[in-house]
């Protein structure tokens, strides 16, 4: 699945810091380099796996923000 950058730009806002750090560097963000989860697990200190599943859930929830439907509102 491919996203537009500027549009995950938009919406950083909803993830949590960790999430946010995570997609910064792997999508290379804000004139950041893109990383592999091996090397940005080893930056923050963490196994490669744990930064799989952070991607993950914070790709899931961008997902979500994209497709909400536009009369749902925020909880």
């Amino acid at each position: 699945m491919k996203i537009e950058k500027k549009r995950i730009m938009n919406h950083l806002h909803i993830l949590d810091d960790r999430e946010q750090e995570v997609i910064r560097n792997r999508f290379g963000l804000e004139g950041l380099d893109e990383k592999t989860q091996r090397e940005i697990a080893k930056e923050l200190g963490i196994s490669r796996s744990y930064v799989s599943r952070i991607e993950k859930r914070a790709l899931i929830k961008l997902f979500h923000e994209f497709y909400r439907k536009p009369w749902k509102k925020h909880k």
